[in-house]
């Protein structure tokens, strides 16, 4: 009950941000467990099968244990020097695209203290440098896109005035991610000898960035040393294939950001609404009363104008300053003037001074604003003035 209430008063951001951290947390779980429920007992097959095999292996060549570790030691360490020389410039370049991207297949890594230690700072700014890369050539082909379906929409729908929704830019995304995908898949079940389904599992784990290294391309026969197309090729699908997952994944985080953005201004309308309510009933309880205190020898005049806001204050005001401003309520304890508005002299004597206020009263009437009140002070003021100059 009480974490309800909790949720009732907090604003929409940290509800929505507060849901999120609980459905991954959950999103989670469920992966977890789904992936315990399929994998597990397989799992535990290879691992029984090898068991097994080691055993026959041994038992076959009587291999000491040590001796079959060593071996197994050396196989695993070859496997990278299949593909060919992986640290001349063509590997190198396509492991630095790995890092630069956060892929990471593993297939290749720095083995001295020099090429961890490039490696750590070449990522530091490689990775945010290749992250915006990507999603400002992400959000330029949504441009274009946006461009070509207004067009399409103008010159082949007759629409007079076209325009481009959210739905019509992931619906393109959505096609153009299948088609970058299916495309590869069928490259590299040309290329790698894959079935179709591991290629397409390669390709979406390569787009995602997640590159966990079970199947990587050109590593096989050489072939960065001896197919310098097929090289071109993967890096161009890398590039490709991340510009157009960046573009939409801008889409979605675009989305996200705005829903944001409308919750906050619109929670800043809210909270303006409230204040210029709470102004308008505080002015509305006021009254004006000018008290009038005679002629005092003083060199100066004195005007003070308090009300609800400290809206306005003037001090040691001339009377030429306050002859500028208008008096636009005359309803209220101001004179009529039959023959016009009268003329003041801006002059005032050294010896006189008025001392106006605005004192709180609850029986002023609610059909005059804040701007009324001040104008009819000053009214009354010039005309308290003219009498006592009289």
């Amino acid at each position: 009950m009480h974490f309800l209430l909790l949720l009732l008063a907090m604003k929409k951001q940290n509800v929505r941000t507060l849901s999120l951290m609980i459905c991954s947390f959950m999103y989670l779980l469920v992966g977890a467990a789904v992936f315990d429920a399929l994998e597990s007992e397989s799992e535990e097959k290879q691992r029984r099968l090898l068991r097994e095999r080691e055993s026959k292996l041994r038992t076959l060549y009587n291999i000491s244990r040590e001796d079959f570790i060593e071996i197994e030691t050396v196989v695993l360490k070859s496997v990278p020097y299949k593909a060919g020389r992986q640290w001349q410039f063509t590997g190198a370049f396509y492991f630095a695209t790995t890092v630069i991207t956060t892929i990471g297949y593993g297939h290749a890594a720095p083995a001295t203290i020099g090429g961890k230690a490039f490696c750590m700072f070449y990522a530091l700014l490689g990775i945010p440098i290749g992250i915006v890369m990507f999603q400002s050539v992400g959000e330029r082909v949504n441009t274009l896109v946006a461009y070509i379906l207004k067009k399409f929409k103008k010159c082949c729908l007759r629409q007079k005035r076209p325009e481009v929704s959210y739905s019509n830019l992931v619906t393109v995304g959505f096609i153009s991610c299948t088609v970058i995908l299916t495309s590869g898949a069928a490259a590299f079940h040309l290329f790698e000898g894959w079935g179709f389904y591991d290629s397409f599992y390669y390709c979406f784990i390569t787009l995602t960035t997640i590159g966990f290294g079970d199947f990587v391309a050109l590593q096989q026969n050489k072939a960065l040393e001896n197919e310098p197309g097929y090289v071109v090729f993967s890096l161009l699908f890398i590039f490709v294939g991340l510009t157009v997952v960046s573009a939409s994944m801008n889409l979605l985080v675009l989305r996200f950001l705005t829903m944001n953005t409308e919750d906050e201004k619109r929670d800043e309308m809210e909270a303006a609404q409230r204040r210029s309510k709470e102004n308008i009933n505080a002015v509305s309880h006021e009254r004006i009363e000018i008290i009038t205190d005679g002629q005092i020898p003083h060199s100066e005049t004195r005007m003070e104008l308090l009300s609800g806001n400290d809206l306005y204050r003037a001090n040691d005001s001339s009377l030429a300053d306050i002859s500028d401003l208008v008096s636009l309520c005359a309803c209220r304890c101001c004179p009529y003037f039959p023959h016009g508005r009268p003329t003041y002299s801006s002059s005032i004597q050294e010896s006189q001074m008025f001392d106006m206020k605005l004192v709180d009263s609850s029986n002023h009437n609610q059909n005059h604003t804040m701007n009324h009140n001040h104008n009819h002070a000053i009214g009354l003021g010039r005309w308290s003035r003219k009498r006592a100059s009289v």
